[in-house]
């Protein structure tokens, strides 16, 4: 492509950085972006966008129409922060005890609004138009589907979905660009586990469910190591027992909550039917009774073969063919992926770690930070990824 967005983003740095701290400065949580939502809301219109705001209650929208038509590319950036105590010292560190941009969200908020200038410069030359999203709440695994509850993917449906994520997990000077399954589904699982309480002198008078809370535990570690063909992926992970508040007193419930991590719906099922089966089957075992619940909470990042072959073919001239990783698979999850459901999409990922500077915790660490030549790496890779679709080679 012709245009030297590299150039621009480098002339870009200072007012990217600016932005990026001062949102790190003032973090907020799911649905309560309320500051950041003006901000982005203020700046995409001063750029001549058209605005909606409140959408997915505190989200924002923002159109940058072509002057010919063509297709609809949908880029979209998170703004929430983390309920973390942030423990770094810089003269950026949050202002607000408790609340940290602790997974990079300030640095995707800021990329965006920059992509949106750099583009909207453009809007003469666009055959088609891009659709801007800055999401709330993608920490809770809630923003995106708010956001698709009022209609960000109508009017007009998005041809395809691209966005990014800030990953110290690689170093600064790296893009990963993953075909396929690169990020976890994500289910929440509770499990209520009901015996008959008593003295805890008097064992065998009861039917002691943290007894068989501590076997369900160990069991269901089994479903991945025993159930799920080992070439597949999944996770079971028990985050949470509650049972009894006394010494002396076996209580007559325990809970035990966790999350469920796949890749595909065929080792979805099976892990859900495999969790109700061990429940069920070790409480019962036991004298008691088990009733399991599963939320779904994300469906699986799934990049489109050809977008994510488009993409890394862009990331190859922006940091070099040997520092894009085509592999790079996390089970953490993300909800683009109701951004990109039925939608041809792809979700990369751009190196920010420096380790020799202390810039490799990893998120949602206290001390989580970036190295900020990440963000002029990010702002070029989304503004050629989304001008590929609609400006003329």
């Amino acid at each position: 492509m012709s245009i030297d967005f590299h150039a621009e983003a480098e002339a870009l740095r200072p007012e990217i950085i600016a932005r990026r701290r001062d949102f790190h400065r003032h973090p907020e949580l799911a649905f309560e972006e309320v500051r950041t939502a003006e901000i982005v809301a203020n700046t995409l219109r001063d750029l001549g966008l058209e605005v909606q705001t409140g959408v997915g209650r505190t989200g924002v929208v923002a159109l940058l129409e072509g002057a010919h038509d063509g297709p609809t590319v949908l880029v979209r950036a998170d703004m929430d922060a983390l309920p973390i105590h942030e423990e770094n010292e810089t003269e950026y560190a949050s202002t607000v005890a408790g609340k940290m941009h602790a997974c990079g969200h300030d640095g995707h908020t800021a990329i965006g609004l920059a992509v949106a200038k750099m583009l909207a410069a453009r809007q003469d030359e666009m055959r088609g138009r891009i659709k801007f999203v800055f999401q709330p709440a993608e920490e809770i695994g809630e923003g995106a589907r708010a956001m698709v509850a009022d209609g960000v993917l109508e009017n007009p449906r998005p041809d395809a979905t691209i966005g990014l994520h800030l990953w110290n997990t690689l170093p600064v000077g790296t893009v990963a660009v993953t075909s396929g399954p690169s990020m976890a589904a994500a289910d929440i699982w509770t499990c209520t586990i009901t015996g008959h309480g008593g003295h805890g002198a008097s064992p065998h008078e009861t039917r002691d469910p943290i007894v068989a809370a501590a076997h369900v535990v160990t069991a269901v570690q089994t479903i991945a190591s025993r159930n799920v063909d080992p070439l597949e992926m999944a996770v079971v992970t028990v985050g949470s027992i509650h049972g009894g508040d006394a010494f002396n007193v076996i209580p007559p419930v325990v809970t035990l909550k966790g999350t469920i991590r796949t890749y595909t719906e065929k080792v979805k099922a099976l892990v859900h039917r495999r969790l109700h089966e061990i429940c069920a089957g070790v409480a019962g075992a036991l004298g008691c009774t088990a009733e399991v619940e599963i939320t779904p909470m994300t469906l699986a990042v799934d990049n489109d073969p050809a977008l994510s072959e488009r993409i890394a073919a862009i990331a190859a001239e922006v940091v070099g063919a040997e520092n894009v990783k085509r592999d790079e698979r996390s089970m953490g999850s993300e909800d683009v992926s109701y951004l990109m459901d039925g939608i041809p999409g792809c979700y990369f990922f751009i190196g920010s770690a420096n380790p020799a500077r202390g810039l490799n915790k990893p998120h949602h660490n206290p001390r989580f930070d970036v190295d900020e030549d990440a963000l002029i790496i990010g702002a070029e890779m989304l503004a050629r990824a989304a001008a590929s679709f609609v400006l003329p080679e």
